[in-house]
């Protein structure tokens, strides 16, 4: 099994209120300051769960400098008062990022028992083959 530290255990802690505060923030019709408090808990929480330094080596890729540069312009734009457009920028941002996790998120969520057979359903199957990617390709 693995151990998981005292910090790992905060940084999950800041990050699960993090997108808890970012939520709410959406919910509450863009409240700028919810959303503020939500960017800095969960990039606060990512770097006490994987640590500072592989944090930032994951942030500034050279191959992600544009979605580095739209998550972070993001949430300045947030903080600046425009929240609307601030998480619109954040959200590219954020799913250029991360574009690389979902197909193994997505096959991780197929083999759960009552999400995968939703997943399975016919209208659901074009969405996850288009988010999920295909399962034999390597991204470099």
């Amino acid at each position: 099994m693995i151990e998981i530290t005292d910090l790992q255990k905060i940084g999950i802690g800041l990050a699960g209120f993090g997108i808890s505060f970012l939520f709410l923030g959406m919910l509450l019709l863009f409240d700028k300051g919810l959303l503020a408090i939500g960017n800095i808990l969960f990039i606060s929480g990512l770097g006490c769960v994987i640590g500072v330094e592989r944090t930032l080596r994951f942030f500034f890729q050279r191959h992600k400098v544009k979605g580095t540069t739209a998550f972070f312009g993001g949430i300045v734009i947030v903080l600046l008062g425009f929240p609307i457009f601030g998480m619109i920028i954040e959200s590219y941002g954020f799913f250029a990022l991360f574009s690389g996790f979902f197909p193994v998120a997505i096959n991780f969520l197929g083999r759960v028992p009552v999400l995968g057979s939703l997943l399975n359903l016919p209208f659901m199957q074009k969405i996850v083959q288009k988010l999920g990617g295909d399962v034999n390709r390597t991204t470099v």
